[in-house]
């Protein structure tokens, strides 16, 4: 009862991570007049004092130093940080500049951009049907090149950078809160120099706009973090595989958003690019429940032979031959 209690738990999360990651398009305009850039910032700036407290609650304090001694894993930290901000940065500026749903195309091609880096720099081999996905993959992008009349830009930044995101992750291991608190804390400094630079130029909304506009702001410090422990919560209880089809929630709540709710064309072209990219998906989901099976039947495979006896054991081994 206890693990299936803690399984719904970690699905509860994961769909509660993914449904907010999904939703946020709805945030972002809230927060206007401010620009990209500021609303950037003060996302930095406020993540970080929310993950602050967190870790002070929970007495998480003691990665710190071990991270301190360990410059290359602070030089991955600070490109991490680098690229998530380029992220965001574009995530934020799409979002109230009426481009939804092509940053959901981003993340619909962001696990065929990662499979290709998996080849392209870590030497992996794919299986066929994965080459069939990612080459699906291209031939959408090629389509929706053709509809749009140039490559589709923010789709394929987001893709790219937040797929570099996760490699440096990978690469780094550390947990979503005190990986979260490394990036923004090399973020703070310019971040919060960039928006004292605003308020002496007369140019920052913080303050000016209200209360309620200064609140908001704020908030983007809570629609960071919250998202990111409840992916932690589920990311320990329940299988890889549920959650990579959790994923898929965040760029269709994208979608749909952007085409019910800020009523953004969807031409013939793009809907056959689409269509092509989610094919792809397809695919890579019916291989990876395909190996997941296999693999689940050859493991019960070796755990019902019997155990060999001593006897067959000796028999068998390669120094027990016919005497001469």
């Amino acid at each position: 009862m206890k693990g299936t209690n803690e399984q719904r738990a970690g699905l509860l999360s994961g769909i509660g991570a993914y449904g907010l990651w999904g939703l946020v398009p709805l945030f972002w305009p809230l927060l206007k007049p401010a620009g990209a850039i500021e609303i950037l910032a003060h996302r930095m700036v406020w993540s970080l004092a929310v993950v602050g407290i967190a870790l002070l609650v929970l007495r998480r304090w003691s990665w710190i130093g071990e991270l301190i001694r360990q410059p290359r894993k602070l030089g991955l930290i600070a490109v991490a940080a680098a690229v998530i901000t380029v992220n965001w940065g574009l995530y934020i500026w799409s979002v109230n500049n009426g481009h939804v749903v092509e940053a959901s195309l981003g993340y619909f091609i962001n696990p065929l951009v990662t499979i290709a880096m998996g080849v392209l720099l870590l030497g992996e081999r794919l299986r066929p049907a994965q080459w069939v996905a990612v080459g699906t993959g291209v031939a959408a992008v090629l389509v929706l090149a053709i509809g749009y009349g140039q490559p589709p830009w923010i789709s394929l930044i987001l893709a790219f950078s937040f797929a570099t995101y996760g490699l440096v992750k990978k690469k780094v291991n550390m947990g979503g809160l005190e990986s979260l608190t490394a990036e923004t804390a090399v973020l703070f400094v310019p971040a919060l120099g960039y928006l004292l630079w605003l308020g002496a130029r007369g140019d920052s909304t913080f303050g000016s706009e209200g209360l309620g506009h200064a609140s908001l702001l704020a908030a983007t410090g809570v629609v960071t973090a919250t998202p990111l422990v409840l992916f932690g919560a589920a990311a320990i209880r329940v299988p890889l595989s549920t959650l990579g089809l959790l994923q898929y929630l965040a760029p269709v709540f994208q979608f749909v958003l952007g085409i019910l709710y800020f009523h953004e064309e969807m031409p013939p072209q793009r809907w056959a690019g689409f269509a092509l990219v989610w094919l792809a998906l397809t695919l890579l989901t019916w291989d990876a429940f395909r190996t997941v099976r296999r693999t689940r039947a050859q493991a019960l495979a070796l755990a019902a032979q019997p155990a060999p006896s001593a006897g067959d054991t000796a028999s068998s081994s390669p120094s027990a031959t016919p005497a001469r």
